[in-house]
């Protein structure tokens, strides 16, 4: 590429899943459901625990917190590539894809890190049950929370940081559906070596340590669990972590066979339909594990809308009333 056509362009292009016309109402109509049910259960599950003061607990705290996170992660995608397929554009600005990197890096760490902080909140109450109420006090929950949020956004913003720092072909196609941080810095014209070296160190450090507690927390768990004498016991202990291991599970499932696949096969269509997994999917099915096999959450959900339900029954009456 001659020295000449090294910019930083006002446009790029995001190429998407396909681009046959045929399949795009196919798509958008595919995106927008899964969007609409992700930041519907999602918000559910926030305003259950929010009107239920029995799951005013830890867990549920940071469950709720991961429940607006996962909106978020997916508002920074999904929304762009709707107003794409209904406008019939590929365009995303230079400022917009930096803006749409840094969030999206935001909240891939939150996520990474709630799932770590999570973790351990099933360990103290398991492993130690009788310290739980005074080692997870509501103090020391915030402030794992603020640590989150300030550890990814300090990572958010050197990743973005590093980008800026790049020159860009005048023309730049991403063949994604979104600014997705390796697909940008490998399409530069300049010298990525000291990004790449960032992004596997930092991806080393961020996603090692928060995956390696995980882990210990979890066999931890189950000593503890298999120390237990009576049957019903073992399950209530291991139902309390269920919800939180499918969930772990499926993340790092996904986010480990997007990375391993993208080094393996040079099809870039292909990593992009298996990004969809942790980045649309997983935020979408989250909801569906944590009610579906948490009786407490059923519970919060049923009084959540038998409410609602009750009050519509008695507005009528209430306006009928002199």
């Amino acid at each position: 590429m001659e020295p000449g056509n090294e910019t930083q362009p006002s446009d790029f292009l995001l190429l998407g899943f396909s681009e046959d016309p045929t399949l795009q109402p196919l798509i958008f109509g595919l995106f927008l459901s899964m969007y609409l049910i992700t930041v519907a259960g999602n918000l559910l599950i926030i305003l259950a625990i929010l009107s239920d003061p029995h799951l005013h607990t830890p867990m549920y705290f940071f469950l709720s917190n991961l429940s607006l996170v996962d909106v978020c992660f997916t508002s920074t995608t999904v929304p762009k590539m709707l107003v794409n397929i209904q406008t019939q554009s590929k365009a995303i600005s230079y400022a917009g894809c930096i803006t749409q990197m840094f969030f999206f890096i935001l909240f891939t760490g939150l996520d990474d890190f709630l799932l770590a902080v999570m973790a351990y909140d099933r360990f103290v109450a398991i492993c130690h049950p009788l310290h739980y109420t005074v080692i997870m006090n509501p103090q020391f929950c915030v402030q794992l929370v603020l640590v989150t949020w300030v550890i990814s956004a300090l990572h958010s913003l050197l990743q973005s940081l590093m980008v800026l720092r790049l020159s860009f072909c005048t023309y730049l196609e991403i063949p994604h559906f979104f600014c997705e941080l390796n697909q940008v810095v490998h399409h530069a014209c300049s010298d990525t070596f000291l990004n790449d070296v960032v992004i596997y160190v930092v991806a080393v450090l961020l996603g090692g340590v928060p995956l390696s507690g995980i882990f210990y927390s979890y066999s931890k768990i189950v000593s503890s669990i298999r120390a237990i004498s009576s049957a019903q016991g073992k399950y209530k202990a291991f139902s309390t972590c269920a919800s939180h291991l499918s969930v772990v599970c499926l993340f790092y499932c996904t986010c480990l066979g997007v990375y391993f696949s993208s080094a393996i096969t040079q099809n870039t269509h292909s990593t992009a339909t298996a990004s969809m997994m942790y980045t649309v999917v997983t935020p979408m099915l989250n909801p569906f594990i944590y009610s579906l096999r948490n009786k407490d959450m059923k519970r919060a959900l049923e009084r959540f809308f038998g409410r609602h339900s009750v009050a519509k029954a008695v507005e009528p009456g209430l306006k009928k009333s002199p």
